[in-house]
């Protein structure tokens, strides 16, 4: 019985088997087709419903104008104030040099009031005659230009009519603290000579050396190796 089956298959009489698709190739790629395009509007409704969640809408361009307009009106806010900052600046430092000009003004009248102060009581004792005072230094103001520099200035004067001609010297010292230490310093060209009849002003910038705090100032007036007068200013 089985060498009957098989010689049937094996023989010309033997059935045949043909092998066929279910679905022809042209509406395989047309479902393929709708798939996709299925997938897609999938897709874009998913884009859409994200956009909506979100709050992003269709009129992002009149937005993004809106935003732009109102930085611009930031920005414009800003260069105004920046404006009002700057010319604030300049005032204040306008201010600040005013200020110092007249404290350097009223540091000048000082010194000429106390002058004309000086030469007012030279004059009068020099009217009331009949003194037997001898010479004497009337002045001695000494102030602090910079860190090292020290102006002073000196009036010498005879309150006697017809006094006879002074001729001596002034010895200036500085006295104060270097490094922490005690320091003290004639002046680098010595003693200056003097010579008068009346009064006579001296003056003169003196360089200091450096980490030097000067705390007083003392001149001595000599002649012929004898001191006629001494006196010492304070240097706040």
């Amino acid at each position: 019985m089985r060498f009957r089956l098989l010689r049937r298959r094996l023989t010309v009489s033997s059935p045949r088997m043909a092998v066929r698709s279910d679905l022809p190739w042209p509406l395989r790629w047309a479902l393929i087709a709708v798939m996709l395009g299925f997938s897609g509007a999938i897709c874009l409704w998913a884009f859409e419903l994200g956009k909506n969640i979100a709050g992003i809408e269709g009129h992002t361009g009149v937005d993004v104008d809106r935003l732009q307009t109102e930085i611009n009106q930031l920005k414009n806010d800003y260069d105004k104030k920046q404006t009002l900052v700057n010319v604030s600046d300049s005032l204040i430092t306008a201010e600040k040099a005013e200020k110092e000009n007249l404290k350097s003004q009223v540091k000048k009248l000082e010194s000429e009031v106390q002058t004309l102060r000086d030469d007012l009581g030279f004059f009068q004792k020099l009217t009331q005659g009949g003194t037997t005072e001898t010479i004497n230094i009337r002045g001695l103001n000494a102030e602090l230009l910079g860190p090292n520099q020290l102006q002073w200035q000196i009036l010498i004067m005879q309150s006697v009519k017809n006094a006879p001609e002074f001729n001596g010297q002034i010895l200036i010292t500085l006295a104060g603290t270097k490094g922490g230490k005690p320091w003290s310093m004639n002046l680098p060209s010595g003693a200056i000579p003097v010579s008068l009849t009346q009064y006579k002003r001296l003056e003169g910038v003196i360089e200091l050396p450096n980490q030097v705090v000067v705390n007083s100032l003392t001149a001595k007036l000599n002649s012929g190796g004898i001191t006629k007068t001494v006196q010492t200013v304070k240097i706040l």
